[in-house]
């Protein structure tokens, strides 16, 4: 493993900036304490710093030389709601939120990379290191873009990267083209006609059209989209009632879409929208149908996905890179970033939760798990990969 000294030598300050970091954790849009943190190493160490897109997002300008070639680092900064298991020292100090995805460990990467890149690297251009917040469904990239990044900050091409339990920590996984899928959420408000539970036939039950509506959804995947194609159609939440002897009026379904394609979810979309309606007029019920595209697939670009797999096993091996890993359907919204620039999104490998210290909870390590946490062997790593990849893309033509 090829590791930049410089960044070994000051890991350990990174890994207690992590550390802290993880022990507040803030809300999508509410990172304040996070973003100034950041802002305050950025300046350290001599980075300007532009700071108000995406509300508290912060972004650094480490210029060099003359070139007018420039690339984007970015990493996420908000916490999940959730209550954290874990007793250890750094446990989050906030009742009911916690980083359960890594972004402490992905901030802290990214300053580890910055400090280096504004103090020891060799490089010509620009690299503008992108802190974003409200990436757990705020969809922070796209307030940060139609807040006019890419437009204050030019530049040809933005990379992200995520932590990803069960690879072996010192190993990376990634793919060009559909790495992770659409997230989409449906509501579907049943209107029927309430009636004594002993005296059915003077009601239209909302229920029963509901669950008609969840079965026959189900042959949508099974019977419409391509066996070679993916898509996931999940109801997650049905409402109605609020007496063992009451046919209510309503019932709601709530649930989400993923798709790797939007050919594939404009049909699953369609067809819900058929179903429902027609199923729900067969009973004498009326309907309200909600859909909300939420993020769009992430799709990784060709050369940018090739220059990061040869940057990556220089660092690791070949043997260590996973180029061709399968694509999940969890969703991300550095997304919206791909969609309006070149670029590549990779995984890097957190283990299996061994790293975890005495105290932790005694779920697994998983991603939004109240017992995970983030790997600390991972930041000079990390931080030596982003380094590189910033130095290798500005050396192109």
């Amino acid at each position: 493993m090829h590791l930049i000294e410089p960044i070994i030598q000051f890991g350990a300050e990174i890994a207690q900036i992590r550390r802290d970091i993880h022990a507040h954790p803030e809300l999508a849009y509410e990172e304040n304490r996070t973003a100034d943190l950041v802002a305050m190493r950025l300046a350290e160490w001599g980075i300007p710093v532009l700071r108000g897109l995406g509300g508290t997002g912060v972004v650094g300008i480490i210029k060099r030389g003359s070139s007018p070639r420039a690339v984007g680092l970015r990493a996420d900064m908000d916490a999940l709601p959730m209550q954290e298991l874990n007793s250890f020292p750094h446990a989050s100090r906030h009742a009911g939120k916690m980083h359960a995805c890594g972004h402490d460990g992905h901030t802290a990467m990214l300053l580890g990379a910055s400090r280096s890149l504004a103090q020891e690297s060799d490089f010509d251009g620009t690299v503008y290191v992108i802190f974003q917040p409200a990436e757990e469904r705020g969809a922070g990239a796209k307030r940060m873009i139609n807040d006019g990044l890419f437009e204050r900050c030019p530049m040809q091409a933005v990379f992200g990267m995520h932590n990803w339990p069960g690879i072996p920590a010192g190993a990376f996984a990634l793919r060009t083209g559909p790495m992770m899928a659409s997230s989409n959420e449906f509501e579907v408000i049943i209107k029927g006609k309430g009636a004594h539970a002993a005296q059915p036939h003077k009601g239209i039950d909302p229920i029963l059209v509901a669950v008609q509506i969840v079965q026959s959804w189900q042959t949508i995947v099974a019977r419409n989209v391509s066996p070679v194609e993916s898509g996931v159609l999940s109801v997650t939440q049905i409402h109605a009632g609020s007496a063992t002897n009451v046919i209510p009026d309503q019932a709601v379904l709530i649930g989400t879409v993923r798709s790797f394609k939007s050919d594939v979810l404009d049909m699953m979309e369609s067809n819900m929208r058929r179903i429902a309606e027609h199923t729900a007029a067969a009973f004498g019920a009326e309907l309200e149908f909600k859909f909300s595209r939420n993020y769009p697939a992430l799709v990784n670009h060709p050369k940018e996905t090739a220059l990061c797999a040869e940057v990556l096993s220089s660092i690791v091996g070949a043997h260590n890179v996973n180029a061709q890993t399968e694509p999940t359907m969890g969703a991300e919204d550095f997304a919206f970033m791909l969609q309006a620039k070149p670029g590549c999104y990779v995984f890097i490998g957190n283990g299996d939760g061994a790293h975890r210290e005495h105290g932790h909870g005694l779920g697994a390590c998983n991603l939004h798990n109240g017992s995970y946490d983030f790997n600390d062997r991972l930041l000079p790593l990390g931080a030596t990969y982003w380094v590189r990849l910033a130095q290798e893309f500005l050396k192109q033509v």
